[in-house]
């Protein structure tokens, strides 16, 4: 698995980073930055996912948008110093590859390719959370839980996807109940096998007819704004 980001540099902007770049395994559940942290570390994933995730005053969170293979956590901090906007933590186990802000800023100040594409990667995942938040406003739990489920299975290299059923009502601003409920109403379409806590995708064209407009619309701009995968 290669980060789409780092595999779309030439050897000559790749290598003012390559010397650098440090690769980590996360945990799921593991946090990164919470609103309000300076962003001193640059996380690029090769496979899993990380979470962005508002809060609320009274606990309460939910999921903005989440960040994979195509991109990467904390980049505009390249740009100048950045403090987190959002909680991010690790949805599923990630492979990624890191780098100190400071390192990358030595590499964006050098380089108009890397400049060009952190300005995109910001506007792509401001795009996927626009669309989220109207998501997250206008279609159903169902709908929902499939969109983030493909999301989910376009960033791993796995059917499974092992998630607490309280980190699964975070992502989706919902109840447990509700999540076992709609998580056994698509077992029966044979979409998914459900377990406590884990997740078997049996038919990803099934989910793909269950899920709500948004997949298709965060994936074309990412598409629009990010270099093809190789």
């Amino acid at each position: 698995m290669r980060n789409r980001l780092l595999a779309s540099l030439s050897p000559e902007d790749y290598g003012l980073l390559s010397a650098n770049l440090v690769q980590v395994e996360l945990e799921r559940g593991r946090l990164l930055y919470d609103p309000g942290d300076t962003i001193e570390t640059i996380y690029f994933p090769l496979d899993g996912v990380i979470s962005l995730m508002t809060l609320m005053e009274n606990g309460a969170a939910i999921e903005s948008a989440t960040i994979g293979r195509e991109g990467a956590l904390g980049l505009m901090a390249a740009v100048s110093p950045r403090q987190s906007l959002s909680r991010a933590i690790v949805q599923t186990p990630v492979r990624a590859v890191r780098v100190s802000a400071s390192l990358l800023h030595e590499a964006w100040e050098k380089s108009p390719a890397i400049r060009q594409l952190v300005d995109r990667h910001t506007e792509a995942l401001f795009g996927h959370a626009i669309q989220s938040v109207a998501c997250n406003a206008l279609h159903s739990v169902e709908a929902r839980f499939c969109r983030w489920l493909l999301t989910c299975h376009d960033r791993i290299s796995s059917d499974t996807v092992a998630l607490t059923q309280e980190f699964l009502a975070d992502m989706l601003g919902v109840q447990r109940t509700t999540v076992t409920a709609v998580a056994r109403g698509l077992q029966d379409k044979g979409a998914i096998r459900y377990r406590r806590g884990v997740v078997d995708i049996i038919d990803r064209a099934a989910l793909e007819q269950l899920a709500c407009e948004c997949y298709g619309a965060i994936n074309r701009t990412y598409a629009r704004l990010l270099p093809p995968e190789r």
